[in-house]
C-alpha cells in the first residue's frame, strides 16, 4: 500500500499520477477526497469502478484558484443574479467547505455530472489540496475516499482500510480539520437552495449573501449525497432525540451510544437498571457543535472497529453544523 505523509515530493508523486490517469486518495478540510483528472473520462471511470458508485451520483470538481473556475463551468449561462450571488459565496466562502452548483464547461465529460449540465465546484481550504490540484491538470473530481455509502473517512487509515490497494497513492495529512462534507448550494433561482448541508452553516451563508436560504425538497440527484441512503456504518443506526436516548436501556456490549453532549449521557446512565456495558462516545462533551462534527465520522468508525450491531445515536440541535450532523446520521440509519 502506497501511503506517503504530506510533502512536496508526495505532493508532486501525487500530482504526476493524476496527469497521467491514475487515482489519489487526499486530505481536505473535510474529509479525505479520492481524486482523479476532471477532464479525463477514463479517469474518472475509475473513481466510479473504485468506490462502487452508481453513475447517476455526479462528483464534486475540486479547482485551486478562481481563475480555474471559467474552465470547468460555463459562467455565461448565469444570470445575472446567480452572478451575483456566485461572486459573493466565493469572496465570504472560498476556499472552504461550500460546494456551488453552476452550469458546466463543455471540457467536463458527462461522466462527472451523472449527465447533468451542471457541475458542484468547490474550491477546499487544505493546502496540500491546493498543491495537489494546481499541480495536477488544475481541476480534481473528488468524491470521498471510501466505498459507496460507507462511512465517509476523516483520515488516511480510514482510506486504506476501505479502498486498500484500488487507490495508487495515499497523501497522509493526518485528521481532516472539519470533518463531514462540504455544504452543496443550487443557485440557480430566487433563493438560494441547500442541496446537502456540510461544512458551511446555514447561518453563515444567510449573514453574508441573503437571507432567502431554503432546503432543497426530495427529488432528482442534483448534487453528491441527497440518497436517502448514504454515510451509513456497518452497524444498525437509529437516531433519537435526547428525551428519546436516556429511555433507551443498554443492551450489552453488542451496541453502542454515540451520545451529542456529557449532559445527556450522565442522564442517560442514571437511568440505567443495570450495570452498564455498551459501547459509549460522545461528540462533544461541552455540547461544541464544531467539535462534534470534526469527530462524528471518527467516532463512528471506532464504533464498527468495536464489533457492536448496533448504535442509538443522539440528533445534535437542528442549527449551525448540528444540520450537516443530523443530515449524516438520518441518511446513515437503517
Amino acid at each position: 500500500m502506497n501511503v506517503l505523509p504530506v510533502s512536496q515530493e508526495s505532493i508532486q508523486k501525487g500530482a504526476s499520477i493524476l496527469k497521467s490517469g491514475g487515482l489519489v486518495a487526499f486530505p481536505t478540510e473535510t474529509v479525505y477526497g479520492l481524486g482523479a483528472d476532471a477532464f479525463n473520462p477514463l479517469a474518472l471511470a475509475k473513481v466510479f469502478e473504485v468506490k462502487d458508485r452508481p453513475r447517476f451520483d455526479p462528483l464534486i470538481i475540486h479547482i485551486a484558484a478562481i481563475e480555474t473556475l471559467e474552465k470547468v463551468a460555463d459562467l455565461s449561462k448565469l444570470s445575472e443574479d446567480a452572478r451575483k450571488k456566485l461572486f459573493l459565496l466565493a469572496e465570504n466562502f472560498w476556499p472552504g467547505p461550500l460546494s456551488i452548483i453552476l452550469p458546466k464547461n463543455e471540457n467536463i465529460p458527462d461522466l462527472a455530472t451523472a449527465g447533468l449540465t451542471t457541475a458542484a465546484i468547490r474550491f477546499p481550504d487544505n493546502e496540500a489540496a491546493q498543491k495537489l490540484i494546481a499541480l495536477s491538470t488544475g481541476a480534481v473530481a473528488a468524491p470521498s475516499a471510501n466505498p459507496f455509502g460507507a462511512l465517509s473517512p476523516t483520515k488516511a487509515e480510514h482510506v486504506r482500510q476501505g479502498l486498500g490497494e484500488k487507490v495508487d497513492l495515499i497523501l497522509d495529512g493526518g485528521a481532516a480539520r472539519i470533518g463531514v462534507e462540504s455544504t452543496v448550494l443550487d443557485i440557480s433561482g430566487e433563493s438560494i437552495k441547500i442541496l446537502r448541508h456540510g461544512g458551511t452553516p446555514r447561518e453563515a451563508i444567510v449573514e453574508k449573501v441573503t437571507d432567502t436560504v431554503t432546503d432543497t425538497e426530495e427529488g432528482a440527484l442534483l448534487s453528491p449525497g441527497m440518497l436517502k441512503s448514504h454515510y451509513a456504518p456497518h452497524a444498525s443506526l437509529s437516531v433519537h432525540t435526547d428525551k428519546e436516548i436516556v429511555e433507551i436501556q443498554n443492551e450489552g456490549s453488542s451496541c453502542a451510544f454515540l451520545f451529542f453532549d456529557e449532559k445527556t449521557k450522565d442522564a442517560w446512565l442514571c437511568k440505567q437498571k443495570s450495570k452498564n456495558t455498551a459501547i459509549i462516545k460522545v461528540l462533544s462533551k461541552t455540547g461544541d457543535l464544531i467539535e462534534a462534527a470534526s469527530n462524528l465520522f471518527k467516532m463512528l468508525h471506532e464504533i464498527d472497529e468495536s464489533g457492536a450491531d448496533k448504535i442509538f445515536a443522539q440528533a445534535s440541535p437542528n442549527h449551525g453544523l448540528g444540520e450537516a450532523i443530523n443530515d449524516r446520521l438520518r441518511r446513515g440509519a437503517n
